[in-house]
């Protein structure tokens, strides 16, 4: 248990990184919208119990709200 733990974790902490350095040469716009749609997939997973259709869903709408904030 405690290795599936960690290992997931560790995942997780690489992925973020490497999605952070992808944000180097984006508009303040773009940041937003990205930013946007992970906080809105965070925000669907948890609301439907870790639903695809709700992660998705909370994504797209995170999305639209980040990218019409950045204007």
């Amino acid at each position: 248990m405690k290795t599936t733990y960690r290992f997931t974790v560790s995942t997780i902490a690489v992925a973020m990184l490497l999605g952070l350095g992808a944000c180097a040469g984006m508009s303040a716009q773009d940041k937003n919208t990205a930013i946007g749609a992970g906080a809105g997939a965070v925000g669907g997973a948890v609301l439907t119990g870790g639903s695809a259709i709700g992660t998705v869903g909370g994504a797209a709408v995170g999305g639209i709200i980040g990218h019409e904030v950045g204007k």
